[in-house]
């Protein structure tokens, strides 16, 4: 199969002013009584994105999803699909297609009439049914389990089959709701690829609702996080683990240290940062803070340098501690390091080489340190 890597790399939409967004929610707001599940969201969605809603349970991103799909309707605003209002389009006329979580199978059937069933419900003469199905099967990789009931196949066979019956009517659109829970962790990695590469294949637009950043991270163009009926941050991976806009995004994504403080001094696109720890932070921010404010650091544990010796440059961006937990994780090595304060600090060091001479132990007494550019500021 063609590597995919110069389609992705080249994919940013987004990015040109002159680009039409393929799904607009504007100023969409969904109410269940008293409860707002979603508030006032506005959102851009390009033809041919895989995009992601995440957030934790409740953040009301199946809720979004579910209007799309027309299962709900939005209490005020408005959901636009390739230029028209979808306000009052029932789910059955709609070019958009949905796979549940549970994959929602039929049992008595066999994995082709699961797959032609919304195609005989169309009316779809049965030649053209026959060909459509061998189509999908072939897409997925099936085609030796036509005869087989749901019963009769692996946790990733089934979703390969709901898969399939979803993409068999050509929706313009393709809703996954949670699609990979199902599955154990190496399966659901492989499958992450499989999605991707089908969806270039395809040409269709992806959305996908899931509460694993991982799975995101991985699959998405762009990801939406969302809290409390809100989008917080819309970016790319690489932007929304890098740059996070907020403690919340910064927190939520990945593992991450924050050093709280004050700022000392702001000037020249430059910070320094007077943290509770006892130590200085010195990064080069774009947003200048005044002096006396509180703020915050965050960088990633990959950023972070464990060495027995104090750094060369040790007046800013590195502080003393101890060694108090070590987690051996194969590929890598994750540290817990307790400063002065009691602040415990995580850092992972990438094991490179199979075996290391005089490996860091607990209770050793280490210095951290980072580079300037390693993390962000927080404001908030």
């Amino acid at each position: 199969m063609k590597s995919l890597g110069s389609i992705r790399r080249s994919f940013a939409p987004w990015t040109d002013p002159a680009s039409k967004p393929f799904i607009s929610f504007r100023n969409v707001t969904k109410k269940f009584g008293d409860f707002v599940a979603v508030d006032d969201l506005s959102l851009d969605i390009y033809t041919r994105e895989f995009f992601a809603l995440l957030g934790a349970s409740g953040c009301g991103k199946s809720t979004l999803l579910r209007m799309l799909a027309g299962f709900e309707q939005p209490t005020s605003g408005e959901i636009i699909l390739d230029g028209q209002s979808l306000k009052g389009i029932p789910p059955y006329r709609r070019p958009v297609n949905m796979m549940f979580q549970s994959y929602a199978l039929f049992p008595h059937m066999t994995v082709e009439n699961n797959v032609a069933f919304g195609l005989k419900q169309d009316g779809m003469p049965k030649t053209e049914i026959a060909e459509r199905v061998d189509q999908m099967l072939k897409l997925v990789k099936l085609e030796k389990f036509a005869k087989r009931k749901p019963h009769q196949l692996s946790g990733g066979q089934r979703q390969r089959v709901a898969l399939a019956r979803s993409l068999a009517k050509r929706p313009k659109v393709l809703l996954l709701d949670e699609p990979l829970g199902a599955l154990d962790k190496k399966l659901r990695e492989e499958t992450q690829f499989e999605l991707m590469d089908l969806q270039q294949e395809l040409g269709l637009t992806f959305v996908v609702v899931t509460h694993d950043q991982e799975e995101a991270m991985t699959m998405a163009d762009r990801i939406a996080l969302m809290a409390q009926g809100k989008v917080i941050q819309v970016s790319t991976p690489a932007e929304i683990y890098e740059a996070p806009n907020s403690r919340f995004v910064a927190d939520f994504i990945g593992d991450v240290n924050i050093f709280d403080g004050k700022v000392s001094s702001s000037a020249d696109g430059r910070i320094q940062i007077e943290t509770e720890s006892g130590f200085t932070v010195r990064v080069a921010s774009p947003d200048a803070l005044a002096v006396g404010a509180s703020a915050g650091f965050a960088v990633r544990p990959e950023k972070i340098r464990v060495s027995r010796e104090a750094p060369a440059q040790s007046a800013a961006n590195a502080a003393k501690g101890e060694i108090w937990d070590i987690g051996y994780l194969g590929d890598m090595t994750v540290f817990h390091i307790r400063l002065a304060d009691g602040k415990v600090v995580k850092a992972s060091s990438l094991n490179a080489v199979r075996a290391v001479e005089d490996p860091l132990g607990y209770e050793q007494d280490v210095w951290i340190s980072f580079a300037e550019d390693a993390g962000v500021v927080l404001k908030d």
